[in-house]
């Protein structure tokens, strides 16, 4: 969506916010007539979401009057209610849907959603839909998926299901179906919709003739990313959830209406989305709204990585939808124990990151009955504070100019079965640099850069090895606009496939020749640290404080301002492996590579060749472009080491490219994630404090406040801002204007601070 188009879908929203969710409609009558907020669709106006997913034994003990107090303290407007798939807690007439002995005769389902609705509550009926007992299995076998001996394959005692037979075709439809009928749920979710992963081929006799049918071929043997045919298998994996998306939600339509939707549910990270083969784009592209099955942080990625989840899926679905997200008031993560309460300020950061990113809360449960009662303070007062203050959290735009591209189908064909290294660790790191130096960012699909590409300034390419002629072209154009280009490790080296190319795509930008493709665990310069350095040009310690051995090289010229904040060292750490290239005339060299040496016993900890001619950065500035190429993988070892030189580094990179041009910038002590957004009239700063004992170890024990924060916002053009006011101190500031900045001070902050500056 263009930024006026936008700006006029928000001004709509904005005029019709805030009233509540219609009930559900009984079966064969008409729709009322409606308006307002009322007159919007379900999933545009039901932000706040509850979920308790019932345990077999919970028939027997649902307190649904206690709950459905508990939905009020809440401000919930939505609840997600077990129906079908494993278990059923509804009569169903299909006898192979399993229903636990509590249950009995029970129809606990449908007396939650009708108290739901009652309430005034939009409903969606939860399926776990790909797996089924024992009996089940026994009068159909040939709906589940074997292997190449035909041997069944089991998630535990349970049997999973082949996403190409009758099951997904005809009997899951059927169950939709009967739930709608029985109860007009608003929508059906379902967190386990796409059938078998990508580690394992089914061999059943429907997979073997669609496939051939499809490609003329037998199935494929074995794992193995260079035969055609297993190549072929990925795409036609992807394409069948796409048709079983498209199929569910013709079904759930048909039976109650338009706004019925289907929606599944999917992960935040794009390499689970691979392994499943889930496309986020084409599924983005299918729906209104996201349900978000992410729900803990891992202590590589910390509580940011919640909020550049929603920006990257935003990229995909638009600013102007909803991501509601899947947040457990239990503890969920390395350890998960179901029936005990989350640490409170654990599932209070992952939520407001999550808002950060324009996530939208949704309280999740194991079980009606727990005996660890803390768990049921944890939501009230965050989504108490999220219902007063909605209007800024929805409907909104990021303010910023730099774009990090990511692909899935580098994930799958570049990364493999190595795309946590190859893939997600460039990635991390680079937007662990960006958070940690306060650079508003955004995610940017590959395939998007040409729609983007106007709003940006620079673009980020993390390692993108697998890239199409097409994607290059597209990154040649924004470069030839004015653009400036970063990119690391193998960008471009690899066709999309991920064959490798001769050469880089963009060896010209670069200003490099000679890449060598490689990749894989057994590719020791991305699989192992190393003891190496990388030396900065000019080498400046002559003249620093420390001794001297009379051999110092003479100071021939002051440094670049990429590697400011370096003046009293000539290295850096590196920990990589780094292969010669040939530079082009009139591209800078920055850094250049240490190669390994001993570090063990330390009287042999010496450089036995202190200077080499491989490059580590080059930067291109010909024709007043701005183009930085990392031969060195200080993205990847930034991920894997946190060492601040790293951080520093990229930071630098990016205010280079930018020539200084971003529209924020933050100054005072602690670790924040900052993300700055716009609507008509105003602008939003969301600051989010990740200091704390636990930021990049779960769970957090405590908060440490931090401040005070400096801030200046870069003017925008149209926007006369004269008042400005703090959502979580509630506090009204002044702004002091001047040279083209907004600035302000945000005296302290405990978890997080959101500014409002407004006309």
């Amino acid at each position: 969506m263009r930024r006026r188009e936008f700006i006029k879908a928000v001004a709509v929203a904005a005029a019709v916010r805030g009233a509540p969710a219609a009930r559900g409609q009984e079966k064969g009558t008409a729709a009322p007539a409606r308006s307002g907020a009322a007159a919007l669709p379900w999933y545009r106006r039901t932000y706040r979401w509850a979920q308790t997913n019932i345990t077999e034994i919970d028939p027997a003990r649902y307190d649904i009057a206690w709950w459905r107090q508990h939905w009020k303290r809440t401000q919930i407007q939505g609840v997600i209610i077990n129906a079908g798939g494993i278990v059923a807690y509804y009569p169903s007439k299909f006898p192979l849907q399993y229903r636990p002995a509590a249950l009995a005769d029970r129809d606990l389902y449908g007396e939650l959603a009708r108290a739901a609705h009652e309430d005034g509550l939009t409903v969606l009926a939860r399926m776990d839909s790909n797996r089924a007992h024992e009996p089940f299995y026994q009068a159909h076998r040939d709906w589940f998926a074997v292997d190449a001996n035909g041997k069944p394959f089991k998630a535990g005692d349970l049997y999973v299901s082949c996403i190409n037979s009758p099951y997904y075709e005809e009997y899951l439809p059927g169950v939709l179906r009967e739930i709608i009928e029985r109860t007009r749920p608003e929508g059906i979710t379902d967190n386990s919709w796409s059938g078998l992963g990508r580690d394992s081929i089914c061999y059943c006799e429907h997979c073997a003739r669609r496939f051939r049918e499809r490609t003329g071929k037998p199935l494929p043997q074995r794992h193995d990313w260079d035969d055609p045919v297993y190549r072929e298998w990925i795409q036609w994996s992807y394409a069948r959830r796409l048709e079983i998306w498209d199929l569910n939600n013709r079904t759930t339509k048909a039976a109650g209406g338009p706004d019925c939707l289907w929606l599944g549910m999917n992960s935040g990270s794009i390499s689970g989305q691979s392994r499943t083969f889930r496309d986020y784009k084409e599924i983005c592209a299918r729906t209104e709204i996201i349900m978000l099955d992410h729900q803990s942080r891992s202590d590589s990625e910390g509580f940011p990585q919640n909020a550049l989840t929603g920006k990257l899926i935003h990229g995909l679905l638009g600013w102007d939808k909803l991501i509601p997200e899947s947040m457990p008031m239990y503890q969920m993560g390395r350890p998960t124990f179901r029936l005990a309460s989350k640490p409170e300020p654990e599932a209070r950061m992952w939520m407001l990151a999550g808002f950060a990113g324009g996530i939208q809360p949704w309280w999740h449960h194991i079980s009606a009955y727990h005996e660890d009662r803390r768990m049921y303070r944890t939501a009230e007062p965050i989504l108490r504070w999220h219902k007063a203050n909605e209007q800024y959290l929805v409907n909104r735009r990021p303010v910023a100019n730099v774009g990090i591209v990511w692909s899935q189908r580098n994930t799958d064909f570049y990364g493999r079965d190595n795309a946590d290294q190859l893939v997600d660790q460039p990635w991390r790191g680079f937007t662990q640099a960006l958070i940690r130096a306060r650079i508003p960012h955004v995610p940017v699909h590959v395939d998007h850069i040409e729609r983007e590409g106007p709003n940006l300034a620079v673009l980020i390419l993390p390692n993108i090895g697998a890239m199409s002629d097409q994607q290059v072209a597209a990154v040649r154009r924004f470069v030839e606009r004015g653009g400036a280009l970063i990119a690391t490790g193998a960008t471009g080296l690899y066709n999309e496939w991920g064959d490798p190319r001769p050469d880089f795509a963009l060896a010209d930008l670069f200003g490099v020749t000679g890449g060598r493709p490689s990749r894989g665990a057994g590719d020791k310069r991305v699989s192992e640290t190393r003891h190496t350095y990388l030396r900065l040009t000019p080498e400046l310690r002559g003249r620093v404080y420390g001794p001297k051995a009379g051999n110092e090289p003479p100071i021939t010229a002051e440094r670049h301002p990429v590697l400011a904040g370096f003046d009293e060292t000539d290295i850096l750490p590196y920990g990589g492996i780094l292969e010669p290239l040939t530079v082009s005339e009139g591209a800078k060299v920055l850094l250049t590579f240490i190669p390994a040496f001993p570090m063990f016993p330390p009287e042999t900890a010496w450089m036995r060749e202190p200077r080499t001619n491989i490059p580590g950065l080059v930067l291109n500035e010909a024709n007043d472009r701005r183009v930085a190429y990392l031969p060195a993988d200080i993205d990847r070892r930034f991920a894997i080491d946190n060492l601040p030189d790293h951080g520093d580094l990229l930071a630098n990179i990016v205010r280079w490219a930018a020539r200084g041009n971003l529209p924020l910038e933050v100054t005072g002590r602690g670790l924040i994630d900052c993300e700055l957004y716009e609507q008509p009239g105003r602008l939003i700063l969301h600051v989010v404090n990740v200091t704390s004992a636990g930021t990049w170890r779960a769970p957090v024990h405590e908060l440490i406040p931090i401040g005070p924060l400096q801030v200046k916002i870069r003017a925008r053009p149209g926007l006369r801002l004269k008042t400005m006011k703090m959502l979580v101190a509630q506090e009204d500031k002044s702004i002091v204007s001047e040279g083209g900045w907004l600035s302000f001070e945000i005296k302290s902050v405990l978890d997080h601070e959101v500014v409002v500056l407004e006309s």
